[in-house]
């Protein structure tokens, strides 16, 4: 046996979970129709097969009909789930791990205009400001109603099979009632701690009593709420045992801290820039006041950070649950001793922010995560040899290199720099966003590893293409920062870009024109605003940064709003002129007529950029395709290049990522796979 802690078995009551390994509760929104369908259950299934101990499903699945999702959570209230489930929790048990689910009422987290329009509903009438929805304070009735209708959940939950529930009480219902501050009832449910832990106990009871002592039942709860007239962590702890002598309980999950906004949200949920493993501490100081089992997630990305948490005591269980969103093969890794090769979670929570803005959750680069049904997480080898040459270095390039060289092609990149990177280097300048590069260096790694030769300081033009005789040739050139359209004045902008890469220095009062909306655009201004500048950042659009997202944008206003900055929306940069040492802008909207006149030092764009595709175009009349991608063979998954268009072509030719237009990194590195995976 392994002497490895995180490779030791576990065991709570009967359940013996063969490592301590675990994914926490998430919803990464792939439900059909508020079911657990193919795609969702593939998901789970992968991480289970590469050995993890146990699977949380669901990030809140909904108990009631007043708890309308708001971000495609499972809808526990339907018998037509029970099948669905019972299908995952089966392969699941097939492949060795165990599987819970995650089981809420929203409360006020949530809104009255989705789903049924029923009124949102809470122990207060406090709105909850990330999703804006003033509550009606619960009555006696709806306690009763929620009560059964937990329990009607449960018994779906039973009948499919699974291990265990756990029940989620920070920033939802049952934690809406223990904490003073959104629990202003009369007694018996509100006032002392025990009169606000009433409610709670009382669904957690009626539960125990419908699926019996076998079921694993747990609280994921936080250890303090960190927020003004919330409790700390020694009444986090006292929540703590008055659960554990409660009796009705087999695990506690620590997080810390409430999710209220997005600022609380971002603390509880760390992303990149943001401490490791910030919260361990409080879940350990749980775990030393009682005897129960504690699990915990928060930043842990690593395997030494893991391993820590376990051997160190302080934890039972480790949740690694973006981390196996970037790659769901860790403990198999693990296991063979290659931990090297573990896709690394560099912490951009592409995957939540899509969440919030009610999309699925994907990784900024791991696109095989959620199509776990059409994309391959290890490359299957070709069938014949090919000799593939990639134009570029970047993140689509150096995936594109990655898939060929694991399929057995004879590889070649061409990159025009003296290192690998393209856009990401160039945002992995921000202290903040360092761990981008792990995006990078990661790629690199396995392409070195898999004979994949580079040649750096090459500039590839036609004549250096046609002399490599390739089969295929991927061009992932990427883009250049783009200007925005002036009437006048162009030449007298600074791009985002600029600012970033450090070749101009920011002026004393510095405008920020952005209308891509994108990451680009707030670093310049954070750059401006370290140098000491008066910031403004603008957008035509009605709100500012849209492209970054939610949590995203907390460490933005963070170090933003510590300076001289200021933000307007719904204005557009019209033109630029001279005015003395001075810039001035003339600005309008597109929301009617308007002409004003301010006066800058400096004027940074933020447009996006313009693919750098003229070696595309030079080599498309003597390609077999003539550059033409077969969308449904790529959809399906099929090869392409099976109707060449031009007999005489010399090879096949496609490109990717920025190349073809700005999109963003995911973008760049699916285009990558879905193609090669296939040639």
């Amino acid at each position: 046996m392994s002497l490895d802690p995180l490779l030791q078995p576990y065991s709570i009551k009967h359940l013996t979970l063969r490592n301590r390994i675990i994914t926490t509760a998430h919803e990464p929104a792939y439900s059909d129709d508020g079911l657990p369908t193919d795609r969702y259950r593939a998901y789970h299934v992968e991480r289970a097969k590469a050995g993890i101990a146990l699977t949380m499903t669901a990030g809140s699945a909904s108990t009631s009909l007043d708890s309308p999702p708001v971000f495609s959570n499972l809808l526990m209230w339907k018998d037509e789930i029970v099948p669905w489930l019972a299908a995952m929790a089966d392969e699941v048990h097939d492949a060795g791990a165990a599987i819970m689910i995650q089981l809420s009422h929203l409360g006020r987290r949530t809104r009255w205009d989705k789903a049924d329009w029923l009124p949102v509903v809470t122990s207060s009438l406090q709105r909850e400001p990330a999703h804006r929805a003033f509550p009606k304070r619960i009555e006696d009735w709806d306690m009763d109603r929620i009560v059964a209708d937990y329990v009607a959940a449960a018994e779906r939950v039973k009948a499919a099979g699974l291990d265990g529930i756990e029940f989620e009480a920070y920033g939802h219902l049952l934690d809406q009632f223990w904490s003073p501050l959104t629990n202003d009832l009369p007694e018996p449910w509100g006032g002392s701690l025990e009169n606000r832990m009433r409610f709670p106990l009382t669904v957690i009871e009626a539960v125990r009593k419908a699926v019996g002592p076998e079921m694993l039942l747990g609280v994921r709860f936080s250890a303090e709420e960190t927020v003004e007239g919330g409790y700390g962590e020694a009444q986090g702890i006292e929540i703590a045992k008055r659960l554990e002598a409660s009796g009705l309980v087999d695990f506690l999950n620590v997080v810390r801290g409430h999710i209220a906004h997005d600022a609380g949200l971002t603390d509880l949920i760390p992303i990149q820039g943001m401490a490791s493993a910030p919260h361990l501490d409080s879940a350990r100081r749980v775990r030393e006041a009682t005897g129960l089992p504690v699990f915990h997630a928060a930043k842990i990305q690593d395997v030494a950070t893991a391993r820590y948490a376990v051997e160190s005591g302080a934890v039972d269980m480790i949740g690694m649950t973006r981390a196996h969103m970037a790659d769901p093969h860790i403990v198999r890794k693990i296991v063979s001793g290659s931990e090297h090769t573990i896709r690394p979670c560099v912490g951009a929570n592409y995957c939540l922010d899509r969440i919030y803005q009610g999309g699925a959750a994907f990784c900024i680069h791991n696109p095989a995560t959620g199509r776990e049904l059409t994309m391959p997480h290890d490359i299957p080898p070709a069938a014949t040899k090919r000799k593939v040459v990639i134009v570029g270095a970047g993140p689509a390039g150096l995936e594109a290199a990655r898939v060929a060289s694991a399929r057995g092609h004879d590889t070649l990149v061409i990159e025009a720099a003296n290192n690998a990177g393209g856009q990401v280097r160039l945002t992995a300048q921000s202290p903040r966003r360092r761990e981008m590069m792990q995006i990078i260096d990661w790629r690199l790694e396995r392409c070195l590893e898999q004979g994949v030769r580079f040649s750096f300081n090459t500039w590839a033009d036609e004549d250096t293409i046609l002399a490599e005789a390739a089969d295929v040739v991927i061009v992932a050139t990427g883009g250049l920062a783009d200007g925005v359209p002036l009437e006048n004045g162009a030449d007298l902008v600074v791009t985002a870009w600029d600012l970033i890469s450090g070749d101009v220095k920011p002026g004393a009062e510095v405008l920020v024109y952005d209308d891509a909306g994108d990451h680009a655009g707030l670093q310049a201004a954070e750059v401006a605003v370290a140098a000491g500048s008066r910031v403004e950042i603008m957008t035509p659009d009605r709100a500012f940064a849209p492209e970054v997202m939610a949590m995203n944008l907390v460490p933005y206003m963070r170090s933003l709003q510590k300076g001289k900055t200021t933000f307007t929306v719904t204005y557009s940069l019209k033109s630029v002129e001279r005015e003395g040492n001075r810039l001035k802008a003339v600005i309008g909207s597109d929301y009617g007529d308007l002409r004003q006149e301010r006066l800058f030092d400096q004027i940074v764009v933020n447009h996006g950029t313009l693919p750098l595709d003229d070696l595309y175009f030079a080599l498309k009349p003597l390609s077999s395709n003539l550059g033409a991608v077969d969308y449904p063979a790529l959809i399906a998954g099929k090869p392409q290049g099976e109707g060449h268009r031009n007999p005489e072509g010399r090879f096949e030719l496609y490109r990717i990522g920025d190349a073809v237009a700005a999109r963003n990194t995911h973008a760049a590195i699916y285009d990558a796979l879905r193609l090669v995976k296939d040639l």
